[in-house]
């Protein structure tokens, strides 16, 4: 188990947890399974489950920034799961420090960085590690780690516009795919949106996100 860990999915599950707290949730749990996601939500009520893929029944959001960009999650515990973003997390949830990334909270992930000593383990949670979206975020993240460190993001941003993901979600607004939104791509892709950092800790069972303000240089 590495001691601090960078999960990083862009398409979409951290680009969507970052657009969730910028909307006003307080707090998103990652869970294990769409039934456990219902789960949660039967159990504590007035708590929001959304997943990846199509709207399904019992779910109130689907895994889009394009969709969560507009809705008023004010004061809200979100339930989150997702295929590749929310099971990486999970599969490190035991160590000390876990941050949650994507393109729009790399600055403040980076800053968030700076304080740890020692080695830092980045999990490329897409396409089984080889997803090159994600590499290229944790690439950006690992060289702006260094105060003053100057990183122009352009050719990382370019790698992932023109990687599968990317592709296959174009595909899906191209044919009206539900679940899917025809901004969904750009909003991927900015860098430093929004600037906090967000860090996965245990909280009694659940492993629950929760956005970190930026702390300065």
């Amino acid at each position: 188990m590495p001691r601090v860990a960078v999960v990083v999915d862009v398409m979409r599950a951290f680009t969507v947890a970052a657009w969730a707290f910028a909307r006003g949730a307080e707090r998103i749990v990652l869970a294990r399974s769409a039934a456990e996601a219902l789960a949660l939500k039967a159990e504590n009520p007035g708590w929001l489950a959304l997943k990846d893929g199509a709207p399904v029944e019992g779910f109130d959001a689907v895994n889009s920034p394009g969709y969560i960009s507009s809705a008023d999650l004010t004061g809200r515990t979100v339930v989150q799961k997702t295929t590749a973003g929310t099971v990486g997390a999970l599969a490190v949830a035991d160590a000390d420090m876990v941050l949650c990334a994507s393109f729009v909270v790399a600055g403040a992930t980076a800053k968030a960085l700076r304080s740890v000593t020692g080695p830092v383990t980045f999990v490329v949670t897409g396409e089984d590690g080889l997803a090159d979206e994600d590499r290229a975020c944790a690439e950006y993240i690992a060289r702006r780690r260094p105060p003053g460190a100057s990183v122009d993001a352009g050719t990382y941003v370019r790698r992932a516009r023109e990687s599968r993901a990317a592709r296959e979600l174009a595909t899906g607004i191209r044919r009206g795919y539900r679940g899917v939104h025809a901004r969904d791509v750009q909003l991927c892709l900015e860098v430093d949106r929004f600037g906090f950092a967000m860090a996965a800790r245990r909280e009694g069972p659940l492993l629950v996100l929760r956005p970190v303000p930026d702390a300065g240089p």
